[in-house]
């Protein structure tokens, strides 16, 4: 059975949110100020990492690490020089 589930944080003045549509392929699709900036997919419950850049000057480069199972899917934002971030559920 699919579910989806949202995550959202506030980094460096801007918006990243991801969404993950789990099942026996999870989907995830990262946005950065509700802009979609990246996608992926893996098979069953292996995490992944999405690389995407936030619109700073110059860009500024980080990643949304996936973990789509086993149970609630979990997600951090890694940011260069710095511990990963939780990102936090939100309820659709």
């Amino acid at each position: 059975m699919r579910s989806r589930h949202h995550f959202h944080i506030e980094h460096a003045g801007h918006s990243v949110s991801a969404t993950v549509e789990t099942g026996h392929t999870a989907v995830v699709e990262i946005l950065v100020d509700g802009k979609e900036t990246g996608y992926a997919t893996t098979p069953d419950e292996h995490p992944v990492t999405v690389r995407v850049e936030l619109p700073t000057d110059p860009p500024t480069a980080v990643a949304v690490r996936v973990t789509p199972g086993p149970g609630v899917p979990r997600c951090l934002l890694e940011t260069p020089g710095a511990e990963p971030h939780i990102m936090s559920p939100r309820p659709y």
